[in-house]
């Protein structure tokens, strides 16, 4: 099957994907695993001549969702992208909800886990906020950062849109979410704080440079499967709507 060069907005109507849905559904669910299980913990790594470094755990899987990211706007184009953005956004506050409400919930008497059941299902208002916040700016960053360095490269050197475009949006979620979430909060001090949000920043993009022969596999499948390339010309990239 060919591959089609699509201009975004204004041909994307012509027919429904095949693997959008199933893209989709695998950003979200990185995304609530990587913020349930991952997000709050600081663990350790032995350096050589360095020592132990400090790094949140979250790392080892959370970049996934900004690789997946870049698959969604270099297939699918941005408005498409941002439609995945904020299903994601709204999952990420209805878990928040569902964990405060399932949490608060008297437990029975023979119950007798719900200390440990509140030391990992409950959710921090500081930390749910930052989350989302840094989440959404970054993920918006990511996709329009791509967009329009496709347009500039005319679709070559997808490994130059799939770094650019992190180290700018990973930028801006570590930037937002550490000391929105961390600053100042017990067991972080400022230079903690510090060391943590550098090194998340730099092992996500790291993440991405060792993930870019995946990143053009998936790409490469999915633009023939699909039959499409899409370029975001001519395409309003505000991030306030969710209509493609």
């Amino acid at each position: 099957m060919g591959v089609e060069r699509v201009v975004a907005d204004r041909d994307m109507e012509r027919g429904a994907f095949r693997w959008f849905d199933f893209v989709m559904a695998a950003f979200v669910t990185i995304l609530l695993l990587s913020n349930v299980i991952g997000a709050g913990k600081v663990a350790v790594i032995e350096l050589p001549l360095v020592g132990q470094w400090p790094f949140g755990a979250g790392i080892l899987f959370f970049p996934l969702s900004y690789v997946i990211g870049d698959v969604l706007t270099e297939v699918y184009g941005y408005a498409r992208a941002r439609r995945v953005i904020w299903a994601g956004t709204a999952a990420v506050l209805f878990m928040a909800f569902m964990s405060f409400v399932v949490v608060a919930l008297p437990p029975a008497p023979t119950w007798t886990n719900q200390a440990a059941y509140e030391v990992i299902f409950g959710q921090v208002p500081r930390i749910v906020l930052a989350s989302v916040c840094a989440f959404w700016a970054g993920e918006f960053v990511n996709a329009y950062v791509m967009a329009r360095m496709k347009l500039w490269t005319g679709g070559r050197h997808l490994w130059s849109r799939t770094i650019g475009s992190t180290l700018v949006g990973q930028g801006v979620d570590s930037l937002i979410f550490y000391p929105l979430a961390f600053w100042g909060a017990e067991g972080w001090t400022t230079h903690l704080v510090v060391v943590v949000l550098f090194t998340q920043w730099a092992l996500k993009v790291g993440w991405e440079v060792l993930l870019t022969p995946v990143t053009y596999l998936i790409v490469g499948w999915l633009k023939r499967a699909e039959g499409v390339d899409v370029f975001d010309e001519g395409t309003d990239f505000t991030p306030f709507r969710a209509r493609v």
